[in-house]
C-alpha cells in the first residue's frame, strides 16, 4: 500500500484540530500531528510575509489523497492552504497495515 504523509499549515490550533478531527471521523486518515510554532516565511501576493503557524500533519493511504485534500479546504481559512504529500519510502512493522486498518469506512471513531 503506498502511504503518504501530508503536510498543511494552519493559522492555530484550533482550525488544525477542526481539519484533523474531520478527516479521522471521515477515516480519511490514521492519525494526526500537530507541531506548534512554526514560523512560516513565504511569498504572497507579491511580498515576502512572516507567520507564526501549526504544523499538520497526517498519515493517509495515497488513494485518499483527494479526499483529504476537499477536506482541508472545507474546513481551512486560508484562501490557498499548501497542502503536500510527501511519499512514504519504508514504515515500520505493522504501520501499513495499521493505516490501511484505520482508514476503513466501516469503522467508526468518535
Amino acid at each position: 500500500m503506498d502511504v503518504f504523509e501530508l503536510e498543511v499549515t494552519c493559522p492555530d490550533k484550533d482550525s488544525a484540530r477542526a481539519i484533523a478531527s474531520a478527516c479521522l471521523r471521515g477515516r480519511l486518515v490514521a492519525c494526526a500531528n500537530l507541531l506548534s510554532k512554526v514560523e512560516s516565511l513565504f511569498c504572497w501576493q507579491g511580498q515576502i510575509d512572516s507567520e507564526s503557524e501549526v504544523l499538520l500533519r497526517m498519515k493517509t493511504p495515497a488513494r485518499n489523497f483527494d479526499a483529504v485534500c476537499a477536506a482541508i479546504h472545507a474546513h481551512h481559512p486560508f484562501e490557498l492552504p499548501a497542502i503536500i504529500a510527501l511519499p512514504v519510502q519504508a514504515m515500520g512493522p505493522g504501520v501499513a497495515d495499521w493505516i490501511a486498518q484505520e482508514t476503513q469506512l466501516a469503522k467508526i471513531c468518535d
